[in-house]
């Protein structure tokens, strides 16, 4: 429930703070005395549109905290820890909002985004004003109730459950028979290219290897043809070295007669017969270790250009290639085992199928049963609400062609206010007044079932007075037995039932140049002569307070 709200220069407010309890709280005041203030404030706090014009004049931001009290199982906690956000204790909720119009979020200090404020805000307080009604009875929300008031949450979500399966199951079925048909379309171009590929067998990489390895080759090739060249000109038929041998021969027979002249010319030409014999050798070396094979660099050519080529023929990169042709042999297998895969996927499709519309099934019977019940809870409210000749009655429309995660129903709520006449949507068939009263009977049905744990209404019995206001403070006072209530109300009938009464009043301070709003809490004599005022106006009679004393008392022992 909300424990506390403070408030701090919103409008006319420039500084408030107000301690609320379990049951039923009023807020009562003259119009225009800034009730409104409150509840936009209080709004604001949960996540609604920030405005800068709610900035009071003078100051450069506002602030609103709302402080809640939460039983430890309540579904806001188990959001707040999946949002990583620690809840021991209160929970608080804090909006700044600036004079530029930018606005901050806070939950437990902890900086949040407005969005998420908004989510945890509606699931710990309703607020309802004199045409926000029809917000809480919109079409879209009448399936939820109904199934709050039967308590189908396990249905439903087993339905939900079961409507993602089978949409899983369709989704693939659905992609495979794509595949299947794109592959049927081509299949002459993929057995082709498949079998290219697998001839070709590239692997990643190779292009570049092989690449390099061309490089190379093409290099010992120049080399080798000068190697060789060299080892002709010394080894070959033009080789210097025979002649060399011979002259070097016919000098050795000559030294004997001149030693002193020819040994040394002899002893040359050998060292230089050496180095010949010593740079042949090395040559053929060479040309051994180096191991030129022109079979070799035509072999890598030719399987270095058969990869580019299947590269542009199939328009990616060369290493992509073997990616390529695992794809295409995919695309085959589809086509090929593919009929066989989609008879299975088909036959989970249709096993889905069974299974959600059986869900499906049970979740309509029990709303219908739901709907019974809902019915006789709301209409028994509705004579105390003078709405005697008045009926309630929860329309479902059950396609069962429908595969949506809510099943089959679509829910309606549907009135007739007086015998005779047609019954249609309550929107339309109720009139503002009788809107309300539908609305507080619904809340009352409903009120441990799908609701939050704080109900704000705004004027509910605006319009109505007498009987009818008496009607409504019951039932408000009822409703608050079981979820806090708030009601900001001009019938006294209503203020009577309350168990906290708050008076908002606007003050003028700094000789008429300054308007504030204040909230007092009132009780005893106080609390008599407001309702006093409610009762007789601006002028509050002897007579006023006798009956606001009736009033009081009367509820009180009613109570």
């Amino acid at each position: 429930m909300l424990a506390n709200l403070t408030i701090r220069d919103i409008v006319l407010i420039e500084r408030l703070s107000i301690d609320f309890a379990a049951g039923l709280s009023v807020l009562t005041g003259e119009t225009g005395a800034g009730k409104s203030i409150l509840l936009d404030s209080l709004a604001l706090a949960l996540g609604a549109r920030g405005d800068a014009a709610l900035v009071r004049s003078g100051a450069s931001q506002g602030q609103v905290t709302a402080v809640f009290d939460l039983v430890p199982t309540h579904a806001v906690i188990r959001t707040c820890e999946d949002n990583g956000i620690d809840v021991d204790g209160p929970l608080v909720l804090r909006r700044l909002q600036s004079g530029d119009g930018r606005s901050r979020a806070f939950i437990n200090d902890q900086p949040v985004s407005v969005s998420l404020l908004r989510e945890i805000g509606h699931q710990l307080v309703e607020i309802h004003g004199q045409h926000d009604e029809r917000a809480l009875v919109a079409p879209e929300e009448h399936r939820r109730l109904l199934d709050a008031f039967g308590g189908l949450e396990r249905e439903r979500a087993e339905v939900a459950g079961h409507a993602q399966v089978l949409r899983e199951a369709e989704r693939q079925a659905e992609e495979l028979q794509a595949s299947i048909e794109a592959a049927e379309r081509e299949a002459d171009f993929l057995r082709a290219a498949v079998e290219e590929l697998e001839a070709l067998s590239p692997e990643p990489g190779e292009e570049e290897r092989l690449a390099d390895r061309r490089r190379l080759l093409m290099q010992a090739e120049k080399v080798a043809g000068d190697l060789n060249d060299a080892l002709d000109m010394l080894g070959g038929n033009i080789s210097p070295v025979p002649d060399l041998a011979a002259l070097m021969r016919r000098l050795e027979r000559k030294s004997a007669e001149m030693p002193e002249v020819m040994d040394a010319i002899v002893e040359a030409i050998g060292q230089a017969l050496d180095r010949l014999e010593d740079a042949r050798s090395g040559l053929a070396a060479a040309i051994t270790e180096l191991g030129h094979d022109a079979g070799e660099l035509e072999r890598v050519e030719e399987r270095l250009f058969a990869i580019r080529a299947a590269a542009r023929k199939y328009r990616c990169e060369a290493d992509e290639l073997p990616g390529v042709a695992a794809d295409f042999a995919a695309k085959l297998e589809d086509f090929e085992s593919g009929h066989d895969r989609l008879a299975r996927l088909q036959n989970a499709v249709r096993e889905a199928e069974e299974s959600y519309v059986a869900a499906a099934r049970l979740l309509s019977e029990r709303r219908e049963e739901a709907a019974r019940g809902l019915e006789e809870a709301v209409t028994a409210e509705l004579p105390a609400l003078k709405l005697e000749a008045a009926s309630f009655h929860v329309h479902l429309q059950r396609d069962d062609a429908r595969r949506s995660a809510d099943g089959f129903d679509t829910v309606s709520f549907e009135v007739q206010t007086n015998p005779g006449t047609a019954r249609g949507p309550l929107m339309k068939v109720a009139s503002g007044g009788e809107l309300a009263r539908f609305l507080l009977a619904l809340k009352v049905a409903l009120a441990d079932r799908g609701s939050a744990p704080t109900l704000v209404f705004d004027e509910i019995d605006s319009g109505v007075g007498g009987a009818v206001a008496e009607a409504i403070g019951r039932r408000l006072a009822r409703l608050s037995e079981r979820v806090q209530v708030m009601s900001v109300t001009h019938a006294p009938q209503v203020a009577a039932r309350a168990n906290g009464h708050f008076v908002i009043s606007k003050r003028v301070t700094d000789e008429g140049r300054k308007t504030s709003t204040a909230v007092t809490r009132v009780e005893a004599e106080d609390r008599r002569e407001e309702i006093a005022r409610m009762l007789a106006g601006a002028t509050i009679t002897d007579e006023a307070r006798a009956a606001a004393e009736r009033l009081i008392v009367g509820e009180s022992q009613a109570s």
